[in-house]
């Protein structure tokens, strides 16, 4: 698995910040490009987040690509209030002169999609438009995907939406359709759905952040706790460990406030750990579609497993992992990025 092309599309987001530190810091990486697109927060701030988060970890080489601004056919709507006013929680991240490329999300799929058929991994945690507007330009686009993972759906499980969606696909389910029904053709590799049923059992806890702290490093070793006041800001000397503790403990308030204690799901960065190792996850295959028309169901991720519909499968649903393991990785991966930059910038100062 040594330098695997990888495409990142994501709507940057506190659990997406953390996905993209893993995909900077694991070493068998090779992150092409960053998509930007408008979910969690509208599209121009997404961009802005991946950039300074790139800036922030010395990584101004790699390409960041602006998606479209609104979903296929409903109004985008977003949600400041699970990801804070620009979508990084708590976090205050330095300006960058850097600026995103010219070539939109779209041009970027096809375009890596083309220079390493067979070979580009595409990771998706947001919603699916800007897919299913390279799908709509280049239908042959999926069959030259090595692998897609998708971070999206509830199948079996309670939805975070609405009683049965899951936020990226309700955000836009035309997208999904298209995208789903794409691979449902043409030879194309079945794309790895990553539903909450699953997501929602990667909880992190403040331990994590502090084990990470601690590896990279970092001081003081802060360990967030529902009894901070809110809002706290983190004194931490390494600063990815101060931006992703200022990122998360939003986060941790957002789900204490929701009577799911203080934790937070990382559905992201789980589907990035998928994206580079599928074999983290067990799977079924299913023909799963969209609901479109629904009163009550309009974006529900309907799984047909036994064949209903006279349609072959075009997913595998991930349905069971190691969360510790899972953990256990993201902890020691990130916090080598943070060392790192940790090092980088004492270096700079002491220059």
């Amino acid at each position: 698995m040594s330098d695997l092309p990888l495409l990142f599309d994501c709507d940057t987001g506190i659990d997406d910040s953390l996905a993209l530190l893993y995909l900077l810091a694991h070493p068998e990486v090779d992150l092409r490009a960053v998509v930007s697109t408008a979910g969690n927060v509208p599209v121009d701030v997404v961009t802005a987040n991946n950039l300074a988060w790139l800036g922030l970890c010395g990584r101004d080489d790699i390409p960041v690509h602006t998606g479209s601004e609104q979903p296929l056919a409903a109004p985008l709507r977003t949600t400041e209030d699970t990801h804070g006013p620009l979508g990084v929680g708590y976090a205050d991240l330095p300006a960058t002169t850097s600026t995103a490329s010219r070539d939109t999300a779209a041009d970027a799929w096809i375009a890596l999609s083309e220079r390493y058929s067979g070979e580009l991994v595409g990771l998706v945690t947001g919603p699916t438009t800007n897919l299913a507007l390279a799908i709509r330009q280049d239908p042959a686009l999926p069959s030259r995907l090595r692998r897609l993972v998708i971070m999206g759906g509830v199948f079996y499980h309670p939805g975070n939406t609405s009683p049965t969606t899951e936020w990226n696909v309700a955000v836009d389910p035309e997208a999904a359709h298209e995208v789903l029904t794409a691979f449902g053709t043409g030879g194309a590799p079945a794309p790895v759905l990553c539903p909450l049923d699953l997501t929602e059992t990667i909880v992190m806890t403040p331990d994590h952040l502090a084990r990470l702290a601690a590896a990279a490093d970092s001081t003081p070793v802060e360990t967030p706790s529902p009894v901070d006041d809110p809002g706290t800001r983190s004194v931490a000397d390494n600063p990815v460990v101060a931006a992703l503790t200022d990122a998360i403990r939003f986060y941790f308030e957002f789900h204490a406030a929701h009577d799911e204690g203080y934790i937070a799901h990382m559905h992201d960065p789980f589907a990035a750990a998928v994206a580079l190792d599928p074999s983290i996850v067990r799977t079924r295959p299913a023909c799963v579609d969209v609901e479109l028309d629904g009163t009550l169901t309009r974006g529900t991720t309907v799984a047909d497993e036994r064949g209903m519909w006279g349609r072959p499968p075009n997913a595998e649903i991930a349905t069971r992992t190691d969360p510790d393991a899972f953990f256990d990785d993201l902890v020691t991966t990130v916090a080598r990025l943070a060392a790192a930059v940790g090092t980088q910038r004492r270096s700079g100062f002491s220059a």
